[in-house]
């Protein structure tokens, strides 16, 4: 086969999202790795209701599109997200009626049921400012690297609203367990990327010079792994909250049946017979 051939059957090639334009997030795509950036650096990069609707739209695309592999999503100039942007969101919700604050509420949810949906592994790379829907959108990704001047909050309740916000009471706890949920969406105070670490929030804190490339190396390295088996692994992650320890035993010696299906599966036999790296395609 020649090399030109063998570039056309990448599945990168012909992934949906590997020549999308991106009107309010800055979106890289290279050979599987889908980069996002919120970038609106002069104001800490808030979301929109255009910026939200962009970004539903590229996880949702990611669900059924098998070229891409991994993602990371950060924020540019120093600092992740200060949640809703107050002029542009805020502002207009309070002229809003029930019904119409219901639909909002509701696409900020299913933004989150995208991220948790799409079989992508999501590594968010966390500096500066990550509060409200920021914080939920670093809350909904599988894997969280931060610097030493990262500062979490969900606000909420620090503006009149309930902690319960894009499913923050059922993930939260997951994550950094029931009581240090509670204190963090009861007070809406900032949690130091120190603590963050500690609690287990964060999986690393590395200087700031050093996030891209830190986040990038990460993803590079799941990018190389065998993807539907990691697929497999987030999918159970996320179904298993769900299940009683009987159900989750069944269910994953189904996945891991399906697993041993795979021709990754036999690339890994075969490479470890032969004392070599085994080189994963996803299928």
């Amino acid at each position: 086969m020649s090399d030109m051939a063998a570039m056309a059957d990448t599945p990168w090639e012909s992934s949906a999202l590997s020549h999308y334009a991106a009107q309010h997030v800055v979106f890289k795509f290279d050979a599987g790795l889908a980069e996002i950036t919120l970038n609106r650096p002069d104001r800490k990069n808030p979301l929109t209701f255009d910026s939200y609707a962009e970004l539903l739209g590229i996880f949702r695309t990611a669900r059924n599109d098998p070229g891409v592999r991994v993602f990371t999503i950060s924020g540019a100039g120093g600092n992740f997200s200060s949640g809703g942007d107050v002029h542009d969101i805020i502002a207009p919700l309070l002229e809003m009626n029930t019904a119409a604050l219901l639909d909002f509420t509701r696409m900020t949810g299913d933004l989150v049921k995208a991220m948790r949906a799409c079989p992508q592994p999501i590594i968010a790379a966390v500096d500066g400012i990550c509060a409200g829907a920021g914080a939920i959108l670093a809350m909904a990704s599988d894997l969280r690297i931060a610097t030493p001047a990262a500062k979490v909050a969900f606000l909420f309740n620090r503006v009149g609203l309930a902690g319960c916000d894009m499913g923050a009471c059922a993930m939260l706890p997951r994550i950094i367990g029931q009581g240090r949920a509670s204190e963090l969406l009861f007070t809406g105070r900032f949690l130091s990327a120190e603590d963050g670490e500690r609690w287990g929030f964060f999986s690393r804190v590395v200087d700031a010079a050093q996030l891209h490339d830190e986040a990038r190396k990460l993803a590079l390295n799941l990018n190389e792994g065998p993807h539907f088996a990691q697929s497999m692994t987030k999918r159970m992650l996320h179904m298993e909250w769900a299940m009683s320890v009987d159900d989750a035993i069944e269910a994953e010696a189904v996945a891991q049946a399906l697993c041993m299906t795979t021709e990754d599966f036999k690339r890994a036999y075969e490479a470890f017979a032969a004392k070599r790296k085994p080189e994963f395609q996803g299928d």
